[in-house]
């Protein structure tokens, strides 16, 4: 089985997997985190929400090959933080190599689209074969539900153009509505 949780920047995606990852553990499930290599926001390795819990996480790259490894042997659920900076080719190998072939329960956690309101190439492909999509909503700043990520300047002015890729928090991003957005 594979669950997509999305939601904006600021959605609560990690708490989420978070208090996820604590449900199952208390009542004795065997979980691995892992996590993009990319994202070093609170440290390398590290699942972390902004009301302060945490986790260790193993780490993915883009080259990473998601399939049967001795460390998911005995465990009841894998839980991908980040899962926008995945390939199409691995949310592919999660869903057949782990979900189908072998039964693993898998919950990636991220983003739909960038900050110019286009999909992650991860979360198209998790939106296309999950078998279940989880929204975890947000409010814009006034007061409309949040469905795109923006980014901005130092000033809190919108910022329309450059890389896509550029890991942030707060002071770079803000989840807003559509009409805020454009």
């Amino acid at each position: 089985m594979l669950d997509f949780f999305y939601s904006t920047m600021q959605g609560g995606k990690s708490t989420a997997l978070l208090q996820r990852r604590f449900n199952l553990t208390s009542i004795g499930k065997k979980v691995l985190v892992m996590t993009s290599s990319l994202d070093d926001r609170f440290g390398i390795g590290k699942v972390t929400s902004r009301m302060g819990p945490q986790c260790d996480a193993e780490l993915f790259t883009r080259d990473t090959v998601f399939e049967m490894w001795p460390s998911l042997q005995g465990i009841d659920e894998l839980m991908v933080d980040e899962a926008q900076f995945a390939t199409p080719q691995q949310v592919h190998q999660i869903h057949k190599n782990l979900c189908v072939a072998h039964g693993l329960r898998v919950s990636c956690f991220g983003l739909r689209t960038d900050f110019k309101g286009q999909p992650f190439e991860g979360a198209a492909a998790l939106l296309a074969l999950a078998d279940n999509l989880h929204e975890i909503s947000t409010l814009c700043r006034c007061g409309a539900k949040a469905t795109m990520n923006q980014r901005v300047d130092a000033n809190g002015n919108p910022v329309r153009t450059g890389p896509v890729l550029e890991i942030g928090g707060d002071s770079r991003y803000r989840p807003v509505c559509p009409r805020c957005f454009y």
